[in-house]
């Protein structure tokens, strides 16, 4: 595509799996450098808790991607989107990776006992929002009018 073409594709320009990435290293410089937040777990019910929220992320995350690779689509927000998947774990959330890049991001978080980590999830989620879900959502209104705002209406955010 050439500079002067218009783009089919939402406007994200940050890609939105390296924000709990980073926020993973704020928490463990936040632990390390500034207070130690440690999760209120330990032993059996610290790995299961964190155990069970790393499946539950990985789960979501290859659910959506399944999604995308039955549809032959392309996960990547900037890219353009030619139909609205709307089944699979898309029949209850709209985000489910971004859903499963917290749990994923809380998983860890418990394993490691940084309450920074958990906490930032809030951060993680907020950050997405801005830099992607705000600019994906627009662009598929612009794209799809009202049959995407059914499905807006029909399903929740995250859950």
């Amino acid at each position: 595509m050439s500079d002067g073409e218009p783009r089919d594709g939402a406007n994200v320009e940050f890609a939105p799996p390296l924000v709990p990435v980073i926020a993973l290293g704020v928490g463990l410089i936040l632990q390390h450098l500034v207070w130690t937040l440690a999760v209120p777990l330990v032993g059996f019910t610290q790995y299961a808790a964190g155990g069970l929220l790393l499946v539950a992320g990985l789960g979501l995350m290859m659910g959506a991607f399944g999604q995308f690779q039955r549809t032959g689509q392309d996960p990547k927000p900037w890219l353009s989107t030619p139909e609205v998947i709307a089944v699979g774990v898309y029949k209850w959330t709209r985000n489910p990776m971004y859903l499963s890049m917290g749990l994923l991001q809380a998983g860890v978080g418990v394993l490691i006992s940084n309450g920074w980590v958990v906490v930032l999830v809030a951060a993680t989620w907020a950050a997405i929002y801005k830099i992607a879900i705000q600019h994906e959502e627009a662009y598929l209104e612009q794209k799809f009018g009202t049959s995407y705002l059914a499905y807006k209406e029909s399903v929740r955010r995250w859950l």
